[in-house]
């Protein structure tokens, strides 16, 4: 292969790494992460080899603040890991490059929350409306609307719960094999 054929190759890779690299941040911007933080997945994901906070900052070009918050988010989704090793006394890291597991740390750890916050409103919420609707001195209009309330809120605690025995299931791999794995 000439010269000018290998920096060809070369430059069709990296456009393809660049496009996918731009598709993981929409994507992942999609779930409610920053697009600078899918940026950093996908630079990450193509490194074949982890990276310091330095190196990651020269490589977007953004201040140490924003990369640590870039980077702490990604640990805290698990698609990227904190290594024990250091490099110069610098922390590294790695990105997750298991789409499989990493669709299932992230997904599990944002359903997960949906379900906390929304089980400890309802949870609240039923007993209040019980004792509304149980009230002698509430009007018929106010025990009629406090019913239907109470019939949504107990529909979406089913809800809920299925949506927990789901990420259990998620949290364990049962809706998925890598295909690729032996």
């Amino acid at each position: 292969m000439s010269q000018k054929e290998e920096n060809q190759a070369s430059e069709q890779r990296v456009r393809i790494r660049q496009d996918i690299i731009d598709a993981i941040a929409e994507t992942m911007d999609l779930y409610g992460a920053t697009h600078s933080s899918g940026q950093l997945y996908g630079i990450m994901f193509f490194e074949n080899r982890p990276m310091t906070l330095d190196e990651m900052k020269i490589r977007m070009n953004m201040s140490k603040s924003n990369m640590s918050y870039a980077v702490r988010s990604l640990v805290e989704s698990q698609m990227v890991k904190k290594l024990e090793e250091k490099q110069e006394r610098k922390e590294l890291y790695a990105a997750e490059v298991d789409f499989f597991l990493a669709f299932q740390n992230f997904f599990t750890l944002k359903l997960q929350r949906e379900i906390n916050v929304m089980t400890e409103a309802i949870n609240k919420a039923l007993p209040e409306l019980t004792e509304m609707i149980l009230d002698e001195h509430i009007t018929d209009q106010e025990r009629n609307l406090a019913l239907q309330d109470l019939y949504k809120l107990r529909h979406g605690h089913t809800y809920y719960e299925w949506l927990q025995q789901f990420v259990d299931a998620l949290k364990r791999g049962e809706y998925f094999k890598d295909p690729f794995s032996t």
